[in-house]
């Protein structure tokens, strides 16, 4: 039988990149509008009027969800609509729903 630790295999590039991810999670409001966008494409303006904030302090959320790779970006006309871009990002905010979200 194997040991179990010889089994198992840790990719640093895999760890990096949740650790970035869930790092640019952590914030309340980062949080927030990932929950709120759920498997949509929203508009910057609706996410505004979900969330509850400025449409400054959303911009400057959005982006760094865009730099870290956890949303895409669609721009029609004169509006830009944001997505989460990875599967698995999809897979971890329904988890955390499950576990945390008393209301859901």
């Amino acid at each position: 039988m194997e040991n179990s630790r010889e089994t198992i295999l840790y990719n640093d590039a895999d760890i990096n990149r949740a650790a970035r991810c869930l790092k640019a999670m952590s914030h309340p409001l980062r949080l927030k509008i990932l929950c709120v966008l759920g498997t949509e494409k929203i508009s910057v303006q609706e996410i505004v009027k979900q969330v509850g904030t400025s449409q400054s302090n959303i911009s400057q959320h959005l982006a760094i969800l865009r730099e870290k790779d956890i949303l895409g970006h669609e721009k029609k006309a004169n509006r830009v609509y944001y997505y989460i871009d990875d599967e698995r990002m999809l897979k971890l905010i329904h988890m955390m729903r499950e576990v945390f979200c008393t209301s859901c």
